[in-house]
């Protein structure tokens, strides 16, 4: 299987990658439309991109005698419900929050989601070795760094996009736990629409909705659904068959990285010493806790 673990890591680093680049589009895309519009309609185009992707591959999959994984409907629809809200919820506040906050830091903050993966794993016993907390210790040395203000508060889009890594954790899980147990592209299909709709219904209560909007809105709304939610997020989902949840959560992760050349490439966005010393910290906590997870306390020697 070592052939597709590394397959896995490398859709995982292209799915990071094109996260930490759409930073960039959610940003601009914020100039002219709201949030919750944005991310319907980027959640809507995933959908229209990726359902001609689910009917060619039932036809190829009818014409062969290769079986995929088998999953009742209800099954699907409940898993993909589930996966769509946790996406929905991670999405809001990672997109309300990029209002208040920049691409670059909220890349990094959005990673952070790495040490929730196992934190949340521990509701269902699963453990955590010392690696793991020590690198969560540094992280949010680095998360001080990078977000604190000095009255040691932390703003108001740094606090949205640090609920958004909490959710997003969720969804990784999640993912973690379906991928295997059913069809992944139609996964994505399912999870994207429950998304997209959950949005809509935001969005037609507190936002309104040109067609100029829409237009001025296109290049980064397109990348946005095609590239980011249409590729990236499928290619988490196909990915995480075979990875460990907390493993997939490292290299995911690295969309902080990409988010911060994005900005800097894009946006012209530009942190002081002292975020990229707190951006530095942050990934480094974040292989510590991935390299080093089986890191134990001492055990003290008995003295007879």
């Amino acid at each position: 299987m070592p052939n597709k673990a590394m397959q896995a890591n490398l859709m995982m680093l292209l799915a990071a990658s094109i996260w930490g680049f759409a930073f960039v589009a959610q940003r601009v895309g914020m100039e002219t439309m709201g949030p919750h519009w944005f991310n319907s309609l980027r959640f809507f185009i995933g959908v229209v991109a990726l359902t001609p992707v689910v009917i060619w591959m039932d036809r190829a999959q009818a014409k062969s005698s290769i079986e995929g994984p088998k999953s009742s409907t209800k099954s699907l629809l409940m898993g993909g419900a589930v996966a769509g809200l946790l996406l929905f919820i991670g999405a809001t506040f990672q997109q309300v929050g990029l209002q208040y906050t920049t691409a670059g830091k909220a890349g990094f903050i959005t990673g952070m989601y790495i040490f929730f993966v196992p934190l949340i794993g521990l509701f269902f016993r699963m453990k955590t070795g010392l690696g793991t907390w020590l690198g969560a210790a540094i992280a949010l040395w680095g998360l001080y760094l990078l977000s604190i203000n000095e009255d040691f508060t932390l703003s108001k889009g740094d606090t949205l996009q640090l609920i958004c890594a909490v959710a997003f954790a969720g969804h990784v899980l999640m993912i973690g736990y379906l991928a295997s147990r059913m069809d992944t592209v139609k996964l994505s299909l399912v999870q994207f629409f429950v998304a997209g709709l959950l949005a809509m219904i935001l969005a037609l209560y507190f936002e309104q909705l040109t067609w100029g909007m829409i237009k001025s809105t296109a290049v980064p709304l397109l990348f946005a659904g095609v590239m980011s939610t249409g590729i990236a997020y499928t290619l988490q989902t196909i990915a995480q068959q075979h990875a460990h949840p907390s493993h997939a959560a490292i290299i995911l992760s690295s969309e902080g990285v990409f988010a911060v050349i994005g900005g800097f490439l894009l946006l012209n966005e530009v942190l002081p010493a002292q975020g990229l010393l707190g951006c530095g910290l942050i990934l480094v906590g974040m292989l510590m806790s991935q390299l080093m997870p089986r890191l134990t306390w001492p055990r003290r020697t008995k003295v007879m």
